[in-house]
């Protein structure tokens, strides 16, 4: 980690940050965690956090649990959320889905899964996380009418996510609204190499 990525873990982490173990099963209660009863947002890989940290400061009203295994995105957005003085904002470094099983159902107001690794070799494709079974999970912790909330620049994982979710019978696809959310560094490098990105809303029935 940088100094600034560095100073920011060490002034936030106790008191913002989450370790995830594997197999812990402990009931994860967000309101004690966020010290408020509010719609609880799921950012799952949120890379250097700056997506997540516009999303929170412009949505004070919900808050916004973030979960990485990239230290250097999770120093970033410590520090982003210091800069930014946001109180809506908690971090979670570890495993998601081992995450996503601490929480109750109908917990999330929201999940997002944007620019997943799409493991692209055939042999790897069971490393994906939208695939039958962790999409199952997810939407049991959505409540109903919650929004799942995926994007790729992949073509070949945009096709796997949209036959995976459209066959899930509790989730409906949403039309694709512009501008749903903020573009990432990321999506901005891909976008300038002409990689196009699928974007893609469902809702818990």
């Amino acid at each position: 980690m940088s100094t600034r990525h560095a100073d920011a873990h060490a002034a936030l982490w106790p008191r913002l940050g989450l370790t995830v173990r594997d197999g812990d099963r402990t009931p994860l209660n967000l309101r004690e965690l966020f010290g408020r009863d509010a719609p609880t947002v799921l950012e799952i890989g949120f890379g250097m956090g700056d997506a997540t940290a516009a999303m929170a400061a412009a949505d004070p009203d919900r808050d916004y649990l973030g979960v990485e295994v990239h230290t250097p995105g999770i120093g970033n957005l410590l520090a982003l959320v210091g800069e930014l003085s946001l109180t809506n904002v908690r971090v979670a470094e570890g495993d998601a889905m081992q995450l996503v099983h601490r929480l109750a159902p109908n917990a999330l107001d929201a999940v997002h899964v944007f620019f997943p690794d799409p493991w692209p070799k055939a042999r790897h494709h069971k490393r994906r996380l939208i695939q039958p079974a962790s999409v199952a999970v997810l939407r049991e912790r959505l409540r109903p009418g919650g929004i799942l909330h995926c994007a790729t620049d992949w073509p070949e994982y945009a096709e796997a996510m949209i036959e995976t979710l459209d066959a899930d019978p509790g989730l409906r696809r949403l039309p694709a609204t512009p501008h749903a959310r903020p573009e990432t560094k990321f999506e901005r490098r891909g976008a300038a190499a002409g990689r196009p990105i699928t974007d893609l809303r469902y809702a818990r029935i």
